[in-house]
């Protein structure tokens, strides 16, 4: 099996559902790690290892979802629950200009009473105030939930937020691409085919995006292969993902609890996305789950992107996992793994090498 698959990489074939399967659950961890640094090898050729500096402002915490793995959502009415009044998000945007940010993360929950309207407004005030700032926000969730709260369509509310000044549209809350797993761990959330259909539409309308995955909680063997293969054919249908981003599910302070994977695990599912997923072009290693080390053991099994420095960052973090990383600690580590850092844009474009 291994030879085959070798064979097809060399020849820039797809591999089948089967022999992913295979490399997830029979494959050498090295062997399997090889196989996708040479496949960034081959679509990163430089050596170089990218970043971004950016920030997540969580908006609310308010969210009607309650998945079973977040530790971050609260009732309507809880006493810790939170909406950011607009001058406070602009200027925790004016902090991230202050050190040459890029990128705007904006993410909350599933707010009840935040209708269209709401965003559109914020959306022009950051875009007539910050107009150099990237606004890479909302999530599938999110937007589908503004455009049944607003009574409208999917295309329509997509359209209006990207004339109000949204940019490019994150992949939050993918979780599994399985609808059996997203009805154990986050059954009120869209289903798959509701995620893709955002994600279709946002390219359809000119948006980049990117896709990701949240594994170590239910799922099988079986479903992350299948959540990598519909990614996949999502981006050969006419998607717009610029990166792929595989992370691990935090139990601390969550509903679901339990465990997650290992160290291990999470290096043949990230070397596994790389060998799938040749059509897209990056992946990225989450260093805000696997801390600093990991990250930089990552660039060996397929990684090229390290995402973004994170001025901020509190949905994680609600789960008791708080790793921080300067943008300096960031390009000491790239270095010290034999790469050269790059600070780039949300969609790739190369700022500054170090």
């Amino acid at each position: 099996m291994l030879n085959e698959i070798k064979r097809k990489i060399a020849a820039g074939e797809d591999v089948t559902s089967e022999e992913a399967l295979w490399c997830l659950t029979e494959g050498d961890l090295l062997a399997v790690g090889r196989l996708a640094d040479d496949i960034r090898k081959q679509m990163h050729p430089e050596g170089c290892v990218s970043f971004v500096v950016d920030r997540n402002v969580n908006y609310t915490n308010v969210c009607e979802s309650k998945c079973k793995f977040c530790a971050f959502y609260r009732d309507l009415g809880a006493d810790d629950s939170y909406l950011l009044e607009t001058p406070v998000i602009l200027q925790k945007i004016q902090e991230l200009v202050g050190q040459d940010g890029t990128q705007l993360l904006m993410q909350g929950g599933l707010h009840p009473g935040l209708k269209i309207d709401y965003f559109e407004n914020l959306f022009r005030e950051i875009k007539s105030r910050f107009p150099s700032v990237q606004n890479h926000s909302l999530s599938p969730a999110e937007v589908t939930h503004i455009a049944e709260v607003s009574g409208l369509s999917l295309p329509d509310t997509i359209a209006r937020l990207k004339a109000a000044g949204l940019d490019s549209i994150p992949g939050g809350g993918a979780e599994i691409l399985v609808d059996s797993v997203r009805a154990e761990i986050s059954p009120k959330k869209i289903g798959w085919q509701g995620w893709a259909a955002v994600m279709l539409e946002a390219a359809r309308q000119g948006m980049s995006t990117t896709a990701t995955m949240m594994f170590g909680s239910r799922e099988r063997h079986e479903d992350i292969v299948e959540h990598l293969m519909r990614v996949r054919d999502l981006q050969a249908k006419g998607g717009s993902f610029t990166a792929f981003i595989p992370w691990t599910y935090q139990p601390g302070n969550t509903e679901l609890g339990g465990s997650t994977a290992s160290g291990v695990e999470y290096l043949k599912v990230l070397a596994l996305s790389r060998i799938v997923l040749r059509n897209v072009p990056n992946v990225q290693a989450s260093w805000v789950t696997q801390g600093a080390k990991m990250a930089q053991v990552a660039l060996f099994f397929g990684a090229n992107d390290l995402g973004g420095t994170m001025l901020e960052e509190n949905v994680v973090a609600a789960a008791g996992c708080r790793f921080r990383m300067s943008r300096e600690e960031m390009i000491a580590l790239i270095k010290g793994a034999g790469f050269t850092p790059v600070r780039r844009t949300t969609l790739y474009k190369e700022l500054e090498r170090y």
